[in-house]
């Protein structure tokens, strides 16, 4: 999990590096379902900061309707190089409705 900051960088790390992705890497960014899907792709306009940040642009954020301060559960797929954001909206449908209780509690 990660904060996504009034700029859109996600506060994280962890995930950039583990795909070694850098100032330099290209990466593409789309909605899909209510996700953020960022894979690089050598014809993308997005990059990571020069500290190693993932930026979400605002055209994505609001698709996926997040806000500053919001956290994202981020699952990277390593042999895809791909990253997938989880915005806490999204979280809501997978978890509720296998919750004691379902979407009633």
């Amino acid at each position: 999990m990660a904060t996504v900051d009034h700029r859109g960088r996600i506060a994280d790390r962890h995930v950039t590096a583990a795909l070694d992705w850098v100032a330099g890497t290209r990466l593409n960014i789309r909605e899909h379902d209510g996700l953020l899907v960022v894979t690089a792709d050598p014809h993308g306009v997005f990059k990571p900061t020069k500290e190693g940040y993932l930026r979400l642009p605002a055209d994505a954020r609001r698709a996926a309707g997040l806000s500053s301060g919001d956290r994202v559960l981020l699952v990277a797929r390593l042999d895809h190089q791909t990253v997938t954001a989880f915005p806490p909206v999204a979280l809501d449908h997978l978890v509720l409705p296998v919750l004691p209780g379902g979407e009633d509690a």
